[in-house]
């Protein structure tokens, strides 16, 4: 058993729920759990204890349970012996291992055995803490409406910030959710060679692509045939019995632009779409459309990203802006009438407001990297040349749009400060030039180490279990890997879960915007810990258990950067 117990990673939430278990007891011995008095009186199990996170309360605790709480469970929130010594005794697979507790004025706090727990986290590597807790199956298609034609394929120019956002968004959720274990697929596939990937390829975005004379005609037809054929095509006896409703075609004109030249043109019946199939969450309003050659062209590719599906079934994301969701509605409801069973969700952006002025995202990229080459410059001076300096700068300004479009709620808007003084520095918390710089810095940490070891300065660091941990006393050490290294895989499964979530409607919300604030608030502290804690520190034989404590601690830190920037498609940069 263990044996068991050392080689689980510990988690967060595990912990919590060990803790609530414990606290509570045997159901029988604690007040009801439901009512009294027809009010409910017991919180629910995860509400009794929550995780600390801020530097001022690590000092004292690492878990606590309030007072409110107590009062709930106990007479006059009195603690019993037995519970405490439960609580204290705690042990378990994946359960942080406890060092002591007390009941003070705010509640229950418990500490952990921070030295355990730097042992069982660093001394055989954290390969378990960087990916998701477990892996899931399925396939998922990630949609983005703004790049399909319409009729034209879109290019950088006719691209807007708040469809760019929803790009981002899609490329950020197929590596999250790859990561997870999902087969994730990619639509509409894309003309190669033209400008519009060559703009998402500068952004880091590897979208598929057809040679250019590529066509999905077969497909079209056989979506055009179903919909002549579904039950739910509104027949001419039944339109002229029509006397209102929301008869515009799928991204097409109003009722009277369609008369004359949409005569006789296939027409769906949308509202009957989704009421007898039972589709919740979309817009009453959807009525009647037209399919219009673009709607079909919509659902081929639609098709053709869900047929290399090897399970029978595949979760269509489309990823949208608020602007289009209506037409896309639309859409969903159209390949519903066509036959198609897949489950579809829609992720919803809000938009994108630039006050003072109005950019496309050609033109918005075009001044981010302008700011980023022109910040360079003035730090390093005529170095900024060459191929280097291009592939540095290029991805730079890919994190500075990412983080700016990404580190807000989906659902909200973002404003963008596009004044150039408003541009890009390596100097204080903005964002993802902030990031970036402080993962260079323990790569350059680490190249000083090796040329410290090549001028026999320092031997190689030794394995994590000749290591006395407990020297890793500085409370930013505590702080990375509390709240950073051990919570990171319960991270990367969010986004899998809000997509196992039953009911709802059509709307899906995702905390998408978690990596960037956690790579941000990483950065803050470790840049915080780093600027304190002279970590190469003199040569001495006596100060080495100490060094390599924190090296362990720091180079595990460097493969977190790495792993949660690749969700965001960004290579780490090792000098700036």
């Amino acid at each position: 058993m263990e044996n068991i117990e050392e080689s689980s990673p510990l988690r967060i939430t595990p912990t919590v729920r060990a803790l609530s278990s414990a606290l509570r007891g045997k159901r029988e011995n604690v007040p009801d759990s439901s009512q009294l008095n027809g009010e409910r009186i017991f919180p629910e199990p995860e509400k009794l204890w929550f995780k600390e996170s801020s530097a001022k309360n690590l000092r004292n605790r690492d878990f606590l349970s309030p007072t409110t709480m107590l009062n709930t469970l106990y007479a006059d929130g009195q603690v019993p012996p037995s519970v405490m010594s439960r609580v204290l005794s705690l042990r378990g697979s994946g359960i942080l291992p406890v060092a002591g507790g007390e009941v003070m004025g705010e509640g229950l706090r418990v500490r952990v055995d921070r030295a355990a727990a730097f042992k069982a986290v660093l001394a055989d590597g954290a390969t378990e803490y960087l990916k998701p807790s477990s892996q899931k199956q399925g396939c998922v298609v990630l949609n983005c409406p703004a790049l399909h034609p319409k009729p034209n394929t879109p290019t950088p120019e006719t691209l807007t910030l708040g469809q760019l956002r929803t790009v981002l968004l899609a490329d950020h959720m197929g590596a999250l959710l790859r990561r997870q274990g999902f087969a994730v697929s990619y639509c509409p596939t894309l003309p190669e060679d033209s400008d519009i990937v060559t703009f998402l390829r500068a952004l880091g975005i590897d979208w598929p692509t057809a040679p250019a004379n590529w066509t999905n005609e077969e497909r079209e037809e056989k979506i055009q045939e179903a919909l002549e054929n579904s039950p739910y095509r509104e027949r001419e006896t039944e339109r002229s019995r029509r006397t209102s409703g929301g008869g515009g075609g799928v991204g097409g004109g109003g009722r009277k632009a369609e008369e004359g030249e949409n005569e006789g043109a296939l027409r769906v019946n949308l509202k009957r779409v989704f009421q007898e199939e039972g589709l919740l969450g979309y817009d009453p309003s959807l009525g009647t459309c037209l399919a219009h050659r673009d709607s079909v062209s919509h659902l081929a590719q639609l098709d053709r990203a869900t047929a290399d599906c090897t399970l029978a079934m595949a979760t269509a994301l489309h990823v949208t802006s608020c602007q289009d969701e209506f037409r896309q509605q639309q859409i969903a409801v159209l390949w519903r009438a066509s036959g198609a069973t897949h489950t579809q969700r829609h992720l919803v952006c809000g938009p994108v407001k630039t006050p003072g002025s109005h950019l496309t995202a050609a033109q918005y990229l075009q001044l981010r990297r302008g700011q980023m080459k022109e910040a360079s410059e003035m730090k390093y001076g005529d170095q900024v040349e060459g191929q280097t300096w291009d592939d540095i700068i290029r991805v730079m300004t890919s994190a500075t749009v990412r983080f700016e479009l990404l580190s807000t709620v989906h659902t909200s808007p973002v404003t963008l400060d596009l004044q150039r003084e408003g541009g890009v520095s390596t100097k204080g918390p903005r964002g993802g030039v902030f990031v970036m710089y402080n993962c260079a810095r323990l790569h350059t940490l680490f190249d000083s180490y090796e040329r410290g070891v090549e001028k026999g300065l320092y031997p190689e660091i030794p394995d994590g279990s000749q290591l006395d941990f407990s020297a890793l006393k500085e409370e930013g050490e505590w702080l990375l890997l509390f709240n950073y290294l051990i919570p990171f895989s319960e991270l990367l499964d969010q986004s899998g879960q809000a997509l196992d979530c039953e009911g709802g409607g059509a709307r899906v919300n995702i905390k998408s915007e978690q990596i960037c604030k956690f790579l941000v608030s990483l950065s803050k502290d470790f840049s915080s810990y780093y600027n304190r804690v002279h970590v190469l520190g003199e040569p001495l034989p006596h100060l080495f258990n100490q060094m390599f404590c924190r090296l362990h601690l720091l180079r595990e830190l460097r493969e977190l950067y790495h792993s949660a920037l690749d969700t965001l498609n960004l290579p780490p940069i090792r000098q700036l």
